[in-house]
């Protein structure tokens, strides 16, 4: 496509700064909370991942397209952005697993883009001032007049966004990681044990799942309204907590049922939002951090061992308020904050990154093993 043919667009942010580009996929006018991502690949994944939900993604990599976009690497049934923010954007993928464009993809999903824009600039804000709402529009070009809109978008602090994308209906997964892209030899280790876990879904990741599945689990996902009761009457022999958008202070009903769970001691494993919902429901609390952990390449840690991980968070626990019976297992090596935590007596454990690391290293695979290991210890 020849830049003659493209059509501008312009992204303002609450601070009053704009940049001008050009729009790829749909046309329109999006608001969200403008953060960025550093993977240097996984762009589709990032896309359809639920715990973007209410986000307009910059990508600090500096080209988005190269290689298309295909079913097999979706996180969920469709994109959950409300933007996305490149430097250069390649119409004319190159890769032989490639079943569309992103340019195609994108507006076949009605999400907004732009590019063209100086995205290190944009990535040097954000870190500096913090995460914040902001706007791409292709409609409303004059900057003044976007961002009177865009000061009517509520903050992220504060927002439930679970209600809005968890499932409606229970369903059971089976599905093991492809044996092509298995990357574990013991992943096999839970066949035949038919262990049962329910997965409540605030946001959940279909490689989260499959990974579940590699270990030998019966997976029962449940809505995040589900009740306790009605979880436990699945007779699970371990519960998982999945990732998901928003500020997990407010899923109100999420912790509530994640208290009640733990009365019943079953094996419990968070992720990402989970992790933070676990130390919610442990009588922890949560904080926002200024332009939060999104990428591949974070290593966590403790105790002489580092593990690289792939993250994806704007809020973490406060390590001030776990209790004296709660013992942190991992930290963020960046800027030291909670990564992991379990209770020392109890089989409950969490953390902030994504084991599942789809794509991403495999550093934290093993934790799946351990969750499997405490249910057949449990079991027993």
């Amino acid at each position: 496509m020849s830049i003659l043919k493209t059509t501008k667009a312009i992204l303002v942010l609450a601070d009053g700064t704009s940049y001008t580009g050009y729009s790829f996929g749909a046309k329109g006018t999006t608001f969200g909370e403008v953060v960025f991502n550093t993977g240097m690949t996984g762009y589709q994944e990032v896309l359809t991942d639920p715990s973007y939900s209410g986000q307009i993604v910059t990508f600090t990599y500096p080209e988005l397209g190269n290689t298309g976009v295909n079913p097999e690497d979706e996180e969920s049934y469709k994109p959950h952005v409300k933007g996305a923010i490149a430097r250069n954007l390649c119409k004319r993928p190159s890769n032989w697993r490639s079943t569309e464009s992103l340019q195609d993809y994108l507006t076949r999903h009605k999400v907004v883009g732009i590019y063209g824009i100086d995205t290190r600039d944009l990535t040097r804000r954000l870190r500096s001032s913090g995460a914040m709402n902001g706007a791409i529009s292709t409609d409303m070009l004059e900057p003044e007049e976007l961002l009177m809109e865009l000061q009517k978008v509520p903050s992220m602090a504060g927002l439930n966004l679970v209600k809005d994308i968890t499932t409606k209906e229970v369903y059971e997964w089976n599905e093991a990681t492809d044996k092509e892209w298995e990357f574990s030899p013991r992943a096999n280790l839970g066949e035949g044990e038919n262990l049962t876990v329910v997965a409540v879904d605030f946001g959940v990741k279909r490689n989260i799942l499959r990974r579940l599945a590699s270990y030998g689990c019966k997976v029962i996902v449940v809505p995040a309204n589900t009740p306790p009761e009605d979880i436990l009457k699945y007779n699970p022999d371990g519960i998982f907590l999945s990732n998901g958008p928003g500020d997990p202070a407010a899923v109100a009903e999420g912790i509530a049922t994640a208290k009640a769970l733990l009365e019943a001691q079953k094996p419990t494993f968070g992720i990402c939002m989970g992790h933070q919902i676990l130390g919610l429901s442990l009588g922890a609390e949560t904080f926002k951090l200024k332009f939060g952990h999104r990428g591949l390449n974070q290593p966590a840690g403790l105790s002489q061992k580092v593990e690289i991980t792939s993250q994806n968070h704007g809020f973490a626990v406060t390590e001030e308020s776990l209790g004296v019976d709660v013992e942190i297992t991992h930290l963020n090596l960046n800027d030291r904050t909670v990564a992991g935590l379990k209770h020392k007596t109890l089989p409950f454990f969490s953390v902030q990154y994504h084991p599942e690391a789809s794509p991403g290293p495999h550093d934290a695979d093993y934790l799946f093993e351990q969750f499997v290991k405490l249910m057949r210890d449990h079991r027993k």
